[in-house]
This record gives C-alpha cells, structure tokens and sequence, in this order.
C-alpha cells in the first residue's frame, strides 16, 4: 500500500451520517489544524483514496478526521464500519489554510468543513486566544464539541442550509474579529467569498479551503 502506514485508534459517530476516523500519529508527522491527508484503503482488495481534513487541533499522539458517509460510497461506507486495530495509509499533510496559533480566529463552515472549524476554533481557543465559529448545515455534527467551544465562550452560530441571508450577517458582523477561515463546497466557499468583498472586504485575505 502506498503512503505511511497507520493504524485505527477508534471510529466513533459524530453526527447523522458522520463519523471521527482516530488514527494514531506516526513518526515525524507534522500537521497543524486546516490541513488535510490523503487516505488510502483497499476495502475488497481494491486499493481506494479520498482527501480528508484533519478535525483535531493537535496530532501529538493521535489525530482525528472526520468522514461524512456516503452510503453508496467505495471508501466511506467501509471506514465507518472499522473497529480500532486496522491498518490505513496516510500521504501529507497538504493545504495552506493552517492555523499557527497566533491569531484569533473566525471559522466558517458548510457541511463537511466543520470538522476542520472546530479543529481552528479549539486550537485557537488552547492557544488563549478568541474564536468565532458560523456553521451551516441542516443536520450537524460535533454537536458536543460545538457546545463545549460555546461553553467556553466561543461564539457558535448554527444555520440551517436555506438561511443564507443567515449567514451572510454572521459573516458580516465577525470577519473582522480575526482570521477568517472558510471550509466547504465550491458553492458555499464562493458565497463566503462574494460577502465579504460585498461588505468592503479582501476576500484573499481569508484562508478558505474548497472542497469541490
């Protein structure tokens, strides 16, 4: 199997359709919150890879990707079905939209992308310093840790997918309190990126990460 071989720590539910994939670090992997790997796989002999963004906001020991199931997916349907113990491959880290932790943080997402929000907002939150999380989707995941983070006192603001006006406000009223970091779909990344320039905005000074 190509890549660096790691194993399954645990696989656990997070969200309708939506599982965290824990896999233990290997050696001299260095990657900070808003990168992604690229996995590899043979469910069925067939050797199979997808790109996923990290959602830990460290990798010392393990390191968390969070993985929407498609059920007539090749890959995604077979690593939720993992129990700990198997082996995967891992090729990275890759992405430019990291967080360093010297900077407040404004972290939007859409659908998938919020593994990699939540990641930013906890690690800036580590770091002692301010996050903002603006999340869209109809049927959430990391509920808890989006709690936890609201706890703590982030703000969270949780949209359904139709509420774009919503968004657009929310977007509005907190690019300015930090570093802007924006994860999904072409569409959604694109609309995050036409309101802040519509508010006055450099829309290439946010860090956004287009899923496709």
């Amino acid at each position: 199997m190509e890549g660096t071989p790691v194993t399954v720590a645990s696989v656990s539910e997070v969200g309708p359709d939506t599982v965290a994939l824990e896999l233990e670090t290997p050696e001299d992997f260095d990657a900070q919150p808003g990168q992604f790997v690229l996995l590899r796989a043979t469910p069925d002999d067939e050797m199979i890879s997808r790109h996923y963004t990290l959602s830990s906001p460290s990798v010392a020991e393990t390191f968390e990707l969070t993985v929407g199931i498609d059920p007539d997916g090749d890959l995604s349907p077979w690593l939720a079905e993992l129990e700990g113990g198997e082996t995967v491959a891992i090729e990275g880290p890759f992405g430019r939209s990291t967080y360093d932790g010297d900077d407040d943080v404004v972290a939007v997402a859409g659908g998938p992308g919020v593994g990699a929000a939540v990641a930013i907002a906890e690690a800036a939150h580590e770091a002692d310093h301010d996050a903002v999380v603006i999340y869209q989707d109809d049927e959430p995941a990391h509920e808890a840790r989006l709690e936890a983070l609201a706890d703590a006192g982030t703000p969270v603001t949780l949209l359904d997918e139709d509420a774009d006006a919503e968004l657009a406000d929310a977007i509005v009223t907190h690019r300015e309190d930090g570093q802007l970091y924006a994860f999904g779909f072409d569409d959604f990344v694109t609309f995050v990126a036409d309101t802040i320039e519509r508010d006055g905005g450099d829309p290439g000074e946010a860090l956004i990460e287009n899923f496709g």
